[in-house]
């Protein structure tokens, strides 16, 4: 109505990744990492958190770090999930949690000043016909684009000649966790 756009938040959740996907030793495959590549490379996002993300800047570790527990029913887990699903750059096997922050599109109904760069002299900013928020268009993207990089990582883990030789390599991973 008022010729202006929205940003936001959108938030992408993986349940029943295996724990062990990235790397704690290698920079460039932490799996954070990669995932915040990916997301912060979709137009308009300008931040990216991990689990409780930018609220564990503000708290003690004890109420940042996640307990490890154990029971015969489910092996190793978290008492609860505030690193995301990630710890160390690996994925942990809990559901892996990201969120990305969009800023409001440049597109709008009312235009801003601005100045043209061969006269110098100011001028109103070009009116177009846009959407007013693009954050669910984005989620689209991002799911995408995740499920791409959390593919790449399962193939590094669990390599193979074929889709068959990389579920049999999973499934003898997941059968090695359970013997633990």
């Amino acid at each position: 109505e008022n010729g202006d756009t929205l940003g936001g938040i959108f938030e992408i959740i993986v349940k029943g990744l295996p724990p062990g996907l990235g790397s704690y030793i290698q920079w460039d495959l932490k799996l954070d990492a990669r995932l915040a590549f990916v997301i912060m490379s979709i137009q308009a996002v300008v931040g990216v958190e991990v689990g409780i993300g930018f609220k564990a800047a503000s708290q003690p570790g004890s109420k940042v770090q996640d307990e490890i527990a154990y029971s015969k029913e489910k092996g190793f887990y978290r008492l609860t999930n505030r690193a995301g699903g990630i710890e160390g750059g690996m994925s942990t096997g809990e559901p892996l949690i990201l969120r990305a922050a969009m800023k409001p599109i440049s597109t709008l109904g009312k235009p801003l000043r601005s100045v043209d760069i061969v006269t110098k002299k100011e001028v109103k900013a070009g009116k177009e016909r846009s959407d007013v928020c693009v954050v669910p268009a984005a989620s689209v993207i991002g799911e995408a684009v995740v499920a791409i990089e959390i593919a790449k990582a399962m193939r590094e883990k669990f390599g193979g000649d074929s889709l068959d030789e990389m579920k049999r390599n999973y499934y003898s991973y997941l059968n090695y966790l359970r013997e633990r």
